[in-house]
C-alpha cells in the first residue's frame, strides 16, 4: 500500500470581498478556491464573492488540517493576519495571555 503524500491536506485563509476572512479545509485548494468563487462553496463566501486566497498551510491526514482549521478559526482577526502576513513577532505578542 503507497503511502500518501507529505501535504495531502490543507487549511486554507480566503478574503472575501468585504474584507472578511474565510477559514476551510481541503485536498485541493485551487480547486476549493474555484469552488468558492462560483458560488458552490459555503454559504458565507456565496454571498462574498470574489475571495482571494491568502494562506495556505499543509498538513499529513484530513484530521490533523481540521483540527489547524478549528484552532484559526477561534484566533482574532489581528491574529489571522500576522499569520498571514508572516509576522511571527506580533503574533506572538497576540498570542500572550491577557490579564483581565
Amino acid at each position: 500500500m503507497a503511502s500518501a503524500p507529505a501535504d495531502s491536506f490543507f487549511a486554507y485563509i480566503l478574503r472575501c470581498a468585504d474584507n472578511s476572512l474565510y477559514i476551510g479545509h481541503t485536498s485541493d485548494v485551487p480547486d476549493r478556491v474555484k469552488t468558492h468563487n462560483e458560488g458552490r462553496g459555503a454559504a458565507w463566501t456565496a454571498r462574498r464573492r470574489p475571495v482571494e486566497l491568502l494562506f495556505q498551510e499543509g498538513f499529513p491526514s484530513e484530521l490533523a488540517a481540521i483540527r489547524r482549521e478549528l484552532q484559526l478559526k477561534s484566533w482574532t482577526h489581528a491574529k489571522k493576519l500576522a499569520l498571514i502576513d508572516g509576522n511571527i513577532a506580533q503574533l506572538k505578542s497576540l498570542s500572550k495571555r491577557r490579564i483581565r
